[in-house]
């Protein structure tokens, strides 16, 4: 029963990451928008979430204690607008130079968090957030169940929507966007109006992630959104292979199970006292796995392979794509 109780909390939270994940595949994989800020949109979404729905608390601002869909709901807009406002100001940047501003709001985000104290509880974090079934809490097998089921259906929502928008004629956008942006403008499809978008939601998709771990836990502080987050998150969608939506979610799981194995291993391995600098082990563990897999999968698990379009060298849009954009 224990084992079958630990079997859900893993889920759950792989699935979680599956979220988050699946957000930067639709940015990154799909766009060709490199957000290195993933961190600041999931505490964007954790905390609009818990504010809304936690008790009135004297200490700080907040505490509506509203539904908890209304919570997820409004996680969502709020990250949703966050990511549009960040893309619109910082889109026309390319590669690296969008990876530092994007980078910097994720350190804003966290300063904010860490600082207002009487909006976030500082350092303190936000305690008593209502956890759904959280009257199953005193029967962990229970409750563990319970909310891997309700993850698993939003991550299955959220896998289908994608798959059938990555399908679409705005999906072909934003591909053809990727591949080759001279080519989609000239048929008079706007890039940045595209990219800001495909931001949006994938902002939207991240906070929603948020609030859905601040509501399994209870419990969200500053230290929850560290850049140890995004690099988290990056190493699963580059293993499970960027622009696809199933990888997302295996790479999700898999480098989830390693980071959790390699954590138990180094508690058993050593002692209390040398943990903390054994924790660096979990990085190891994921540096080693990355490398096998590049160099074994160099486009991922699920990755596609890139194509080459019968048009010549410098076409690079796919014949769909090119439909989309006529």
């Amino acid at each position: 029963m224990d084992l079958l109780g630990y079997g859900a909390f893993f889920l759950t939270t792989a699935l979680i990451f599956s979220l988050i994940t699946l957000g930067l595949n639709l940015q990154w994989g799909l766009t060709g928008l490199f957000n290195v800020g993933v961190a600041g949109f999931v505490a964007i979404g954790a905390y609009t979430s818990a504010l809304l729905t936690t008790p009135d608390d004297a200490a700080r601002l907040g505490g509506f204690g509203l539904p908890i869909l209304v919570g997820w709901l409004g996680a969502m807009v709020v990250g949703g607008v966050a990511a549009a406002i960040t893309g619109i100001a910082t889109l026309r940047l390319r590669s690296d130079y969008l990876a530092i501003t994007t980078f910097g709001v994720a350190v804003v985000v966290q300063l904010v968090a860490l600082n207002a104290q009487k909006l976030t509880g500082g350092p303190f974090g936000i305690g008593f957030i209502p956890r759904p079934f959280g009257g199953l809490a005193e029967t962990p097998l229970l409750f563990n169940l319970s909310n891997l089921a309700i993850v698993s259906v939003v991550t299955l929502i959220v896998y289908l929507a994608l798959e059938h928008l990555s399908r679409s004629p705005w999906g072909r956008v934003l591909k053809a966007l990727r591949e080759d942006e001279r080519a989609a403008i000239s048929l008079g499809k706007s890039a940045r109006f595209y990219r800001v978008q495909a931001f949006a939601v994938g902002g939207a998709i991240m906070a929603l992630a948020g609030a859905l771990q601040a509501h399994f836990t209870g419990f969200i502080a500053p230290d929850n959104y560290l850049p140890a987050l995004t690099f988290q998150v990056w190493v699963m969608l580059i293993v499970g292979g960027s622009g696809s939506n199933i990888g997302a979610v295996i790479g999700s799981i898999l480098v989830w199970a390693i980071w959790a194995g390699s954590g138990a291993l180094t508690s058993v391995l050593f002692s209390p006292e040398q943990q903390a600098r054994a924790a660096s082990l979990q990085i190891v563990a994921i540096g080693v796995m990355l490398c096998v897999i590049l160099l074994v999968r160099p486009n991922g698990l699920f990755g596609d392979r890139p194509r080459r379009s019968r048009f010549g060298k410098g076409a690079k849009a796919a014949p769909d794509e090119s439909a989309a954009l006529s």
